[in-house]
């Protein structure tokens, strides 16, 4: 045993591991730097073809995503090939393994194609882009990123959703022309009704001339329902993308402050105490 760890030739494993040590760090330190380049000149590509009109800003920042997502995983590969060669492994076993995985994709891992392929379709059909404001498998939120895999969606609530290509089915654009503004306002039965609705329409008229995000309307399209201790009548307009809330709010605000000023009653909820009393015997 001790003449055969004495036979070693430790000062060429020292320097074998040296070496094999300092290729692997030049190789990384190349790897960052590519990939900082690389990823700031896609960056740099898509964001002067948005701003040159060449396509939309949403579909810039989508392809943008994308690219840089492909970019990442070519490079990652290219690295493991490298420091795979560093320590003599052979490259053509790994690239026969790689075909192996890829054969084992073909049947037992469908849905990454799936994943693939659905999500190609989407980006070539134009169904989505980046800063869009979707319903996907009803989830809603704002498209943050359309992969190879998944799309990634961030809800209202800052939620973050990764939701599979395969699994987008129905899909709802919601970005793609004027949104809806809607806004119930009810007054009491006691109120004239044509009294209410001429006071909210000259709201509806200010709001609309000093906005410049209300783009149709907003009109009183009248009484829209009979509560049990109200009447509501309907105001709706049309907006810009992703501004309806907003106008929505300003529009309750301004309509609130309208009807106080012509005390027109908004009924809220009243509670009436009967006490029985008894009589003693």
């Amino acid at each position: 045993m001790n003449e055969w760890i004495e036979g070693i030739d430790w000062s060429h494993i020292t320097n074998t591991i040296f070496a094999s040590g300092l290729q692997l760090v030049v190789i990384l330190i190349v790897f960052f730097i590519v990939r900082a380049i690389g990823r700031k000149l896609i960056t740099t590509k898509f964001t002067n073809l948005g701003k040159q009109r060449s396509m939309s800003q949403g579909r810039a920042r989508t392809l943008e995503k994308l690219t840089l997502n492909i970019f990442s995983y070519i490079l990652l590969f290219v690295v493991i090939t490298f420091i795979v060669d560093i320590f003599n492994y052979d490259v053509t076993a790994l690239i026969a393994g790689a075909g192996i995985v890829g054969l084992a994709i073909g049947f037992g891992a469908q849905g990454l194609v799936s994943d693939i392929v659905t999500g190609f379709f989407i980006l070539l059909e134009k169904q989505i882009e980046v800063d869009e404001y979707v319903t996907i498998g009803g989830v809603d939120g704002i498209v943050e990123e359309v992969g190879l895999r998944t799309t990634k969606l961030r809800g209202f609530d800052g939620t973050v959703h990764f939701i599979p290509n395969r699994e987008i089915g129905t899909l709802s654009n919601h970005s793609r022309s004027n949104m809806r503004a809607l806004v119930d306002m009810s007054i009491a039965y006691d109120e004239n009704i044509d009294q209410a609705i001429a006071v909210l329409q000259e709201v509806c008229d200010r709001i609309a001339a000093e906005d410049e995000r209300i783009k149709e309307g907003p009109n009183v399209v009248g009484v829209q329902s009979l509560g049990d201790s109200d009447v509501v009548i309907r105001i709706v307009g049309k907006t810009t993308n992703m501004e309806q809330w907003a106008v929505e709010r300003k529009l309750r605000k301004a309509m609130k402050e309208a009807l106080d000023a012509n005390n027109i009653e908004i009924p809220f909820p009243h509670q009436v105490y009967v006490q029985k009393e008894t009589k003693e015997s």
